[in-house]
């Protein structure tokens, strides 16, 4: 793998074999700030390709109608597909669009919110690609659910839009999936929030 850093006319390039700690990985993500990484609970890279306009379209909806969720019910952080958080079986994920409790954001210091918050946040929700080759696929997707299931989130909602389709990830147990469900709503430590689907498909 090979990464470009930030100082022209250099390249880092990692071992296939090489595993990181949650604070290398921070070093390695501020050295090579146009790389889109995460970090696997196993301290395994993982690297991320940009995404076609259509999905970041939908991804754009997604954050709104969430950052929209947050500024009208009070009491919630939104946070967009940049955001890396250290879930606690050191991992570092960045979900597609995500809810933190502002109570759980409060609580943490300066220096953790600047840097990969220490946390999995209460609701995630990831977006699909039509493949299911690469990170953004299908299987790899269902293994980030599963794993922000473990870690504590309490809800979690995996898009799958060329399927119409969603799957509802509780806080445990096995996830449901609804098919062409136009209004899609939240579970009730989420009062009052739901995704207006139509318009996320549309892209």
């Amino acid at each position: 793998m090979t990464l470009t850093t930030s100082r022209p006319q250099s390249a880092l390039r990692l071992p296939w074999d090489l595993r990181l700690t949650p604070e290398q990985f921070g070093l390695v993500c501020a050295e090579n700030r146009e790389a889109v990484l995460e970090l696997d609970a196993d301290g395994r890279l993982i690297e991320m390709t940009p995404t076609g306009s259509e999905t970041g379209s939908r991804n754009g909806e997604l954050f709104f109608q969430l950052k929209l969720y947050a500024k009208r019910a009070g009491g919630w952080k939104a946070f967009d597909s940049s955001t890396g958080f250290c879930l606690p079986d050191g991992s570092v994920f960045s979900p597609d669009a995500s809810l933190l409790h502002l109570d759980r954001w409060q609580a943490l210091s300066p220096d953790e919110r600047r840097g990969f918050a220490p946390l999995c946040p209460d609701l995630v929700a990831e977006l699909a690609s039509p493949s299911d080759s690469g990170p953004r696929g299908l299987t790899a997707l269902r293994s980030k659910m599963a794993a922000y299931q473990t870690n504590g989130a309490r809800l979690g909602w995996l898009l799958i839009p060329h399927e119409q389709a969603v799957e509802v990830w509780p806080a445990s147990g096995e996830p449901e999936r609804r098919e062409l469900v136009q209004v899609l709503e939240a579970t009730s430590e989420f009062p009052g929030l739901q995704l207006q689907l139509a318009e996320i498909w549309a892209g």
